[in-house]
């Protein structure tokens, strides 16, 4: 083993080892991202510098309930409550926005997406609110919903860029340091790792376009796109592999959707937010700024990915930028496309959902046409065929 100094000398140690001359075959592994994944890493072409998070620790946000109060220290709020004190506060309802009147004590995060991704309109009067008040964010670019979409990684990161270019377009640079990028991170666990990093890379360079130097501040949330009603054992798995690449990826707050998917109840969400309490805190992945720096494999697709994502972000503006794209109906398209071959892949076996299409195949039940809409950006589930 120490003699292999050269890439002829890892080939034949492969070919002996899978017992075949065409290990290239065996070992290419296919996506719908358009990434080249080498069967193996010995070097990385251009290595990166570490990657900062905008917190220190990665906060831990579990859905408000009165039974957490004592021991959560982050909340997602639909919902007004009363008297919560040294809280980090990430609040989801524009109704409840207006009425919030920040206190010393706590901290608060706008989660509000000031987009109108049907109309192609920003919300100019929500917008104008949101940034006079007294948050640590105040408007939050949402590219969640086109991951539940089925939109590419390349072209979530390339739409979160274009919202931000139009934000800064209506209000000016000074707002880049005021966005909170909300990201559903899925189970494809490595390209999801260097999505995240990826999009620290680009938006750097975007802030540059404007002589600032920004990282984002990147909201990670469970995926729906990958969960089933009827599995909620590995629902839970799936969800526990995403919060840890974002972790690992830096994300500055996690937040686990509920695993049962339609029928949430206090246990299943005490269970969602233990899922992060069990990786921060017997893992320590939380505190780490840039935990796979250094990987050649996370390191390559990291840049492959942010080279695909500032080529499409070109793309939008050169076509008259984001909104005028969603009025025109390309937007939607382009997601449409990238949506329904993932679908066909789920279909297909080559994207395997256990349970789901693998162990049982169960029948499908729902066609393409049924589920997506080339007009319309709709969070969809591999799963909702089957069901």
């Amino acid at each position: 083993m120490s003699n292999i100094n050269t890439l002829p000398d890892w080939e034949k140690l492969v070919q002996k080892q899978l017992k075949t001359e065409y290990i290239y075959t065996i070992l290419k592994k296919e996506n719908l991202e358009g990434i080249n994944v080498k069967p193996f890493y010995t070097t990385v072409q251009k290595p990166l510098g570490n990657l900062p998070k905008v917190e220190e620790s990665t906060h831990l946000v579990a859905p408000y309930h009165e039974s957490l109060e004592n021991d959560v220290f982050a909340f997602l709020l639909d919902q007004n409550v009363e008297n919560l004190e040294e809280k980090t506060i990430f609040i989801n309802n524009k109704d409840l926005a207006e009425h919030i009147r920040p206190e010393d004590e706590d901290q608060y995060f706008s989660l509000i997406d000031v987009f109108n991704e049907k109309e192609g309109t920003i919300n100019d009067q929500l917008a104008k609110e949101l940034l006079a008040k007294d948050f640590k964010r105040n408007i939050c670019v949402d590219v969640s919903l086109h991951q539940n979409a089925g939109a590419a990684i390349y072209q979530q990161l390339g739409i979160a860029l274009a919202k931000t270019k139009e934000l800064v377009e209506v209000y000016g640079a000074e707002i880049v340091n005021k966005l909170i990028f909300r990201i559903a991170v899925g189970g494809n666990y490595f390209f999801e790792m260097a999505k995240l990093r990826a999009f620290k890379l680009v938006f750097n360079q975007l802030s540059k376009e404007y002589g600032l130097d920004e990282i984002p501040y990147i909201f990670a949330e469970t995926s729906w796109r990958n969960k089933a009603v009827s599995d909620k054992e590995n629902n839970l798995i799936r969800s526990t592999l995403e919060l840890a690449s974002a972790m690992i990826g830096g994300a500055d707050a996690v937040y686990s959707n509920n695993y049962l998917v339609t029928n949430s109840t206090e246990n299943s969400e005490e269970i969602s937010f233990k899922q992060q309490i069990v990786l921060a805190y017997e893992s320590i992945i939380n505190v780490f700024e840039d935990a796979s720096n250094g990987s050649y494999y996370v390191e390559d697709i990291t840049q492959q990915i942010a080279e695909k994502s500032w080529a499409l972000l070109v793309e939008i503006e050169e076509a008259g930028g984001y909104l005028e794209l969603i009025q025109q109906g390309i937007i939607q398209k382009k997601i449409y496309d990238h949506a329904v071959e993932e679908q066909k892949w789920v279909e297909e076996g080559k994207i395997k959902l256990i349970g789901v299409n693998l162990y049982p195949k169960l029948e499908v039940k729902k066609s393409i046409e049924d589920l997506y809409n080339e007009k319309e950006i709709k969070a969809v589930r591999w799963s909702e065929m089957f069901e």
